[in-house]
């Protein structure tokens, strides 16, 4: 039988994250190589924003370029893992059995909420991915719930890996520096976070973590949409009750935090 594997929430940044020489970069290149080697690994990035549940179904999905005025080597990336097919179709039977009625998307290609950390933590590209969708105007319980969906998977060996960002504010970016520290509403936010992912021993406050918007502080300047943020609960979710830990606390442009958690590792 496969080693059950971990939960990870990661904080992805902008698609820069590739090259930049900030400690995130090093803190995910790390990651890769510490975490028993999944047989698979399931994405649910902020980047693939659906009205319901839908799942990359295709054998190898391509890279896509979902950002603008970057870097030109950037568009010149490219990560080449194969998909999964039959994987695709167990972890859309297990959200429709939740619940939660799944389409699978042949022709989807992983976004940079996907390939960007995975290209630093598994670089060789050769373990199979699948994305699941977030779909950000549905409520928080829906993303917790779709998590739990997905949960069995860790027990064939797959890596449920959701990518978003646990402060996310772009609109006051371009005012910091990238290496600024972190200005006092986004730390108070982010350590708000943290603070209810460990509750209860690391079980978590699961009240808190859904009602975040009108219990974590400065939630709506943190979180202007809810697309960065929705991922962490399928992550939670996913984690199924097993204890969650922070493994990175790092800044960028002083109101990006790009914590990372995990449950059960």
């Amino acid at each position: 039988m496969p080693a059950t594997m971990p939960t990870l929430f990661v904080s992805h940044g902008a698609p820069t994250l590739v090259a930049d020489p900030v400690p995130t970069r090093d803190f995910l290149m790390a990651l890769g190589r510490g975490l028993p080697r999944p047989k698979a690994i399931v994405c649910v990035s902020a980047h693939w924003d659906t009205p319901s549940p839908r799942v990359t179904g295709g054998a190898n999905p391509h890279t896509m370029y979902d950002f603008y005025g970057f870097p030109p080597e950037l568009y010149e990336m490219e990560y080449k893992a194969p998909g999964d097919v039959a994987l695709a179709k167990a972890a859309a039977k297990l959200l429709a059995e939740s619940g939660l009625p799944a389409q699978l998307d042949e022709g989807r290609g992983f976004d940079h909420g996907a390939w960007v950390p995975l290209a630093l933590m598994y670089p060789e590209a050769d373990i199979p991915v699948l994305q699941v969708s977030i779909s950000s105007h549905d409520s928080p319980a829906h993303h917790v719930a779709l998590g739990r969906a997905l949960a069995p998977l860790r027990d064939e060996g797959v890596l449920v890996m959701a990518s978003g960002n646990a402060t996310h504010n772009l609109r006051e970016v371009f005012s910091h520096r990238i290496d600024e520290a972190p200005v006092p509403y986004a730390k108070a936010f982010a350590d708000w976070l943290t603070g209810r992912i460990l509750a209860n021993g690391g079980a978590g406050d699961e009240a808190a973590l859904t009602g975040y918007l009108s219990q974590g502080p400065e939630a709506r300047r943190n979180h202007p949409t809810a697309d960065h943020y929705v991922p962490l609960l399928a992550a939670f979710g996913a984690g199924g009750g097993d204890a969650g830990k922070i493994l990175h606390d790092g800044y960028t442009y002083g109101v990006l935090s790009m914590a990372a958690y995990a449950w059960g590792l």
